[in-house]
């Protein structure tokens, strides 16, 4: 029996099926006409001999077939994006889109400026950015270049250790006055002071591992958003964990408990493959030049009381 073959178009839509729920949102979210979503589902489900998706009262629902073949379909969407990047640059030339990944904070906070110098050196560059504290895969060419917050363990890919970003406990100078100084963690404990995650309990374990125990009550406001718990901080809302560079260039922010402190690895990866690019290449080592000269600016300033 012959392995049925697949048309990228068919992918497209059944990847945006699975993203969108339906028939209706798929076709609206790819621009096209609705039969044409339908046809593309009914020739792939032809091909496979099997259903994709189960319709209810809520929309489509992908079927286990469907939930395997998301990963695979979405290297295809991947290589398709890489080909797109690849093709349209004459050689030789540095020009063309670089899609970059990074976290929330490192991307909102850090990298724009870095890519504003970067553009008006190159201006036919142009940058995809991704928000996301999730390790996008690099060998799957999801991404040309990602700032990462780990040591990278994939073969065949290209890394550089840009070095480790301090993180300490900030809190807004209004916050302070209103709440006073705190000798130590614990005493702030119960106090519902602490900005932190919802879900993640990656600041729990941070503390534990410290000896210090808190609970998910300690935490008086909770998002799962990085850049939520930063505007947190500056809004006076109570006291986080915020990158020390950052902090150093907001005037109003207070270092709290400066015995508290935690260093991040930040590393720059690309595929081995690309390193050559000349848009991959110049936008990486524009990126290490960068976020080296961000790391250098990470001297606390003064605890004020």
């Amino acid at each position: 029996m012959s392995s049925p073959r697949f048309d990228w178009a068919h992918c497209r839509s059944f990847l945006a099926l699975l993203r969108a729920g339906s028939l209706a949102a798929a076709a609206r979210d790819m621009g096209v006409a609705h039969p044409t979503v339908r046809r593309h589902l009914e020739e792939l489900e032809s091909a496979l001999g099997a259903a994709l998706f189960v319709r209810s009262s809520t929309g489509l629902v992908p079927t286990e077939l469907a939930l395997e073949l998301r990963e695979p379909a979405e290297a295809m969407e991947a290589a398709a994006a890489h080909l797109v990047r690849t093709a349209s640059v004459e050689p030789g030339m540095i020009a063309g889109t670089v899609r970059i990944t990074c976290s929330e904070v490192i991307g909102a906070e850090v990298i724009p400026p870095i890519l504003a110098g970067l553009k008006r050196g190159h201006p036919r560059l142009s940058f995809e950015l991704t928000l996301t504290n999730k390790i996008e895969n690099v060998l799957r060419r999801d991404a040309d270049i990602a700032v990462r917050m780990t040591r990278p363990t994939q073969d065949d890919l290209v890394a550089r250790r840009i070095g480790a970003v301090p993180l300490g406990l900030y809190a807004h100078d209004s916050w302070v006055r209103a709440n006073g100084v705190f000798a130590s963690i614990e005493a702030l404990i119960g106090t519902g002071a602490f900005i932190g995650y919802d879900r993640d309990p990656g600041m729990v374990r941070a503390l534990a591992a410290r000896g210090i125990s808190v609970s998910q009550g300690d935490f008086g406001f909770r998002t799962d958003s990085d850049l939520a718990q930063l505007s947190a901080i500056r809004s006076g809302v109570g006291v986080g964990v915020c990158q020390i560079p950052i902090a150093a260039r907001t005037a109003d922010l207070q270092r709290i408990l400066p015995d508290f402190s935690h260093d991040l690895e930040i590393w720059l990866v690309t595929h081995a493959g690309m390193r050559h690019a000349n848009r991959v290449r110049i936008t990486f080592d524009a990126l290490a030049s960068g976020l080296t000269t961000y790391l250098s600016r990470a001297e606390p300033p003064t605890t004020k009381h």
